[in-house]
């Protein structure tokens, strides 16, 4: 498989980032290695219009240990890129000869609009958008990039130059920041945006975030939440919670700001920029949420590299999250046949007590998604597979599936066999008590589902739940003898029974052959 592995560098004016995947036959790709060093290109070109001595040393540096990771790995081939820093240098031209030489390779120095780009494609390969006004936000060091889209038309790619290093250089100069400095600041990034855009003509309801200012948000936002989550991708973030965390950044020093929960020391300095001009441009456009993208430009490079060593699927116009998760099950090696007759079942009963026990829309896609993963975890080991499907389930690549809703649905798939939900364990006590309510229901209905599938051949053809006097009646209908279903469903319906308050009794009814 070495002859599909690719690499991606993306050389940005705050970090230098390189990615190296590995292409699959089905068009998707895996992470082999993902390498960050932090370089500052941007450092002082506000003042000097070039980079300095220090950066290019330092950015040599690290792309000549990146050549040597790239080279061992063995790749078919690197694409690299060079943005705001590079194309504004006076000097931006020699660093480029200079690491293209360590590189062997021809780095593409890339407009902001052409940035907004890579970040769209990173963005609607990642989100589920259809139907949705929205903009891709990517935060860098020298430059902003945005474009506005609709679904899945993009419409406009726009790149200001009010990146976090130069802003932080040209505002920000005290410790702690004066309340002066910051209005100065947010005067101008308001101004760069009416000139840009006008007053309130471009209204953007979500925007889809990515970068290193992004990403520190979401971080932070995550330990004032007290949630622990595989990563900060797929997380949205409120307005409420971006206004909160700037003005707790403004009132710290950077040696405090260095020290707090979530935040990178090394962004610590030009974290108070970054975050103010997400909260002056989230208030422009009327945005209320931040989807967070953890992977953006350089999976944008990525991409492109894939589609012109033709390693990359013609991909749909709308990608569909049911159809990520069952390619995440053929990975597994599920047994389809079961899992999509438990997914019937268990949808089918959800939907009959959607109504009446108050469950919501999206409740559904994470019941669906457990019960088609339920059984993934017997590709590593039947013995505690359950145990297996929820730690697959939890880090699983999910398109469409928020982070919680991933945890959720790995949550429910934990508990379709053995044990019921206990507070002693450990996943599920970090729930909160509506979480806890919604694991039990859903897991209830999963439960039951899989024991009436006990036979594995989907002898169940119809089922219904009707609910009166505390008494939940399921219908089953079936051309062959369903008694194993109704043995299998009874040694399994104890969990339905707590989490919904009911009685359950089956009532096997009659084909009707019409």
């Amino acid at each position: 498989m070495k002859n599909d592995r690719l690499a991606a560098i993306d050389i940005g004016t705050n970090s230098i980032r390189c990615i190296v995947v590995e292409a699959s036959k089905n068009g998707s790709y895996r992470i082999l290695d993902d390498e960050k060093e932090t370089v500052r290109l941007g450092e002082g070109i506000a003042s000097r219009g070039a980079i300095s001595a220090a950066a290019i040393g330092r950015a040599e540096q690290a792309v000549s240990r990146m050549a040597k990771l790239v080279k061992g790995l063995g790749v078919k081939g690197v694409e690299a890129v060079a943005t705001s820093a590079v194309r504004s240098a006076t000097n931006g031209p020699e660093l480029v000869a200079r690491l293209e030489a360590i590189l062997g390779v021809q780095i593409q120095v890339i407009s902001g609009e052409e940035e907004a780009g890579l970040a769209a494609q990173s963005a609607l390969r990642n989100f589920d958008m259809q139907g949705q006004r929205y903009g891709v936000l990517d935060v860098g060091g020298g430059s902003v990039e945005l474009t506005s889209a609709q679904g899945q038309l993009v419409e406009e790619h726009y790149s200001l130059e009010l990146g976090a290093v130069v802003m932080t250089e040209r505002f920000l100069k005290s410790d702690p920041i004066k309340g002066s400095e910051m209005e100065k600041l947010r005067r101008h990034i308001r101004s760069e945006l009416k000139r840009r855009f006008g007053s309130g003509k471009l209204q953007l309801p979500v925007l889809v975030g990515s970068g290193g200012t992004i990403t520190a948000i979401a971080q932070m936002v995550l330990q004032y939440r007290r949630e622990e989550l595989p990563s900060v991708h797929g997380v949205t973030v409120l307005r409420t919670e971006v206004v909160h965390i700037l003005a707790m950044l403004q009132r710290k020093t950077l040696e405090e700001r260095k020290t707090l929960p979530g935040l990178s020391p090394d962004r610590a300095d030009i974290i108070v920029a970054g975050v103010a001009l997400v909260d002056s441009m989230m208030e422009h456009f009327g945005t209320n949420s931040l989807l967070v993208n953890g992977r953006g430009i350089r999976e944008g490079v990525i991409l492109q590299a894939l589609q012109r060593h033709g390693l990359a699927r013609e991909t749909p116009a709308h990608r569909s999250w049911r159809t990520a998760v069952l390619e995440f099950g053929h990975s597994c090696q599920i047994e389809e046949g079961h899992a999509l007759q438990v997914s019937r079942l268990a949808l089918a009963l959800f939907d009959d007590l959607a109504k009446p026990c108050s469950l919501k829309k999206r409740d559904r896609v994470i019941l669906e998604a457990a019960a088609l993963l339920h059984d993934c975890g017997a590709w590593i080991s039947y013995e505690s597979h359950h145990k297996h499907s929820y730690h697959l389930i939890r880090h699983a690549d999910l398109f469409g599936l928020s982070p919680r809703e991933r945890e959720l649905a790995a949550q429910v798939a934990r508990y379709h066999r053995k044990a019921l939900p206990k507070k002693k364990h450990e996943p599920y006590q970090k729930l909160n008590a509506k979480e806890q309510g919604l694991v039990n229901r859903l897991g209830g209905i999963l439960r039951l589902a899989d024991g009436l599938d006990r036979r594995r051949c989907s002898a169940v053809e119809r089922i219904s739940c009707q609910l009166q006097d505390q008494v939940a009646r399921i219908g089953l209908t079936g051309s062959d003898d369903l008694a194993v279903e109704v043995f299998g469903g009874s040694a399994k319906k104890e969990l339905f029974e707590k989490a919904f308050g009911l009685q359950l009794v089956f009532a096997v009814q009659p084909e009707n052959r019409g």
